[in-house]
């Protein structure tokens, strides 16, 4: 009888645990174990979002630790996953609470992601989606009269 081909770290169940890794670190996000997430991604692995595209380990992890030094107590709740082989789709929401502004209104950004998943279980392309104007920019004091006067404007 022939033996069996070694599993790959790309098969579903892997694909899955890696996921499970990936949104447990997210959920328990703090400048203590960025380096724990971080590590969760390729070393070439290309992050973007509506205000960033970098690519490797170190610009993904400066990207995170300058979340934590301009807002207060953010963290993020992954509300839903759909994952097809190394692909991954979460929807997450983003708690925080601005430093520069009002630091008593908590805030929440809706969004979502887009992950790959390498061979070896690493993220290799995280792209964040959300609205930058509906989600951030209506929510800060001067700007946020006007985006709200331009969306008026647009609608009508």
């Amino acid at each position: 009888m022939p033996t069996p081909a070694p599993t790959s770290p790309s098969s579903a169940a892997d694909a899955t645990e890696a996921l499970d890794h990936l949104v447990q670190a997210f959920g328990g996000l703090s400048p203590d174990n960025l380096p724990a997430l971080v590590a969760l991604y390729a070393a070439d692995a290309r992050f973007k979002d509506p205000f960033n595209d970098v690519q490797g380990q170190a610009a993904i992890e400066a990207i995170f630790r300058h979340m934590f030094t301009a807002l207060h107590e953010p963290r993020f709740v992954v509300t839903q996953r759909v994952q097809q082989g190394p692909q991954v789709f979460l929807t997450w929401d983003f708690h925080f609470r601005f430093r520069r502004f009002d630091t008593v209104t908590p805030q929440t950004v809706r969004g979502a992601s887009h992950l790959v998943f390498n061979d070896q279980g690493r993220v290799t392309l995280h792209r964040d989606y959300w609205d930058a104007a509906e989600e951030l920019y209506e929510k800060l004091p001067v700007v946020g009269g006007l985006m709200r006067w331009l969306k008026r404007r647009a609608n009508t």
